[in-house]
């Protein structure tokens, strides 16, 4: 069976919860799994700043790691350098943006709440999506300043704060002209980690959109069109972590990421 090699990147240990679900999707794969911890979060970054680096991280991954594909399992990312990933590296890349057109086909109340970064909430892209595919409904967009960090610490293995969690999402649960929010996308892959604590604070039930599934499936797609190939001998072997900066919490990092699969951790030092 032919395993092809796998790059997983985010800003963080949030694209984790993409990694799950292609596991599940392609037991077969060759994961490896690099965050660029030294800039997390990505949300607060200028737009022109954080696309430079991405692409020079991006270059010094595919060096290292001789994927056969990449997901850019973070939002952020996705959104502002998805079209440079792919106009700039000879290999397929899967992205990640909120998954505003399955909120929108599943909203009764047409009120829709999206829980993103600062930096995905002002991206053009982000706005495209909601004029092409939620232009009969009331998007909500709340850009969670704390959000992300709030999850990486919960993982790490931290109690969770629920004040400070209500904090951050309850700006995405609102009620217009007597029509409640509905569905909630969760519009950074860091999110889904604290979906059952996320709808313990919600002042009502939602809907809450995890699209990691959805995405493992195009990955799994994109894998049959392109050929699944045997991803060079010498890169990382699979369940690797590539990080860009020695982690604060060293065990406790390195005990999350073996938690969801990744058991093997290294450094690429690379500075912001």
């Amino acid at each position: 069976m032919t395993a092809p090699r796998i790059l997983l990147f985010d800003s963080g240990m949030g694209g984790l919860t993409v990694a799950r679900a292609v596991m599940q999707q392609m037991p077969e794969a060759h994961l490896v799994y690099a965050a660029d911890n030294a800039a997390f979060p990505y949300g607060g970054w200028e737009q022109g700043h954080l696309l430079r680096r991405i692409l020079l991280v991006m270059e010094q991954l595919i060096d290292s790691t001789k994927p056969d594909l990449v997901v850019v399992a973070c939002n952020t990312a996705s959104t502002i350098a998805l079209a440079d990933l792919r106009a700039k590296f000879a290999l397929p890349f899967v992205g990640t943006v909120p998954a505003i057109k399955p909120a929108a086909a599943q909203t009764k109340s047409g009120v829709i709440g999206v829980l993103a970064t600062p930096g995905t909430v002002k991206r053009e892209y982000t706005q495209t999506l909601i004029n092409d595919f939620a232009a009969n409904c009331r998007v909500v967009l709340h850009g969670a300043a704390g959000l992300a960090a709030l999850a990486e610490r919960t993982l790490l293995g931290a109690p969770i704060d629920l004040d400070a969690l209500r904090h951050e999402v309850l700006p995405a649960f609102t009620e217009i002209n007597g029509k409640k929010t509905d569905v909630v996308v969760l519009g950074c892959t860091h999110y889904p980690l604290l979906a059952a604590e996320i709808a313990s604070v919600a002042p009502w039930p939602v809907i809450l959109i995890d699209p990691s599934a959805a995405i493992a499936r195009r990955v799994g797609d994109v894998a049959d069109e392109t050929g699944r190939q045997v991803g060079s001998v010498d890169g990382p072997m699979h369940g690797t972590v590539v990080l860009t900066a020695r982690p604060a919490a060293g065990e406790d990092t390195r005990m999350a990421y073996a938690s969801m699969g990744f058991p093997v951790l290294t450094v690429l030092n690379l500075p912001v």
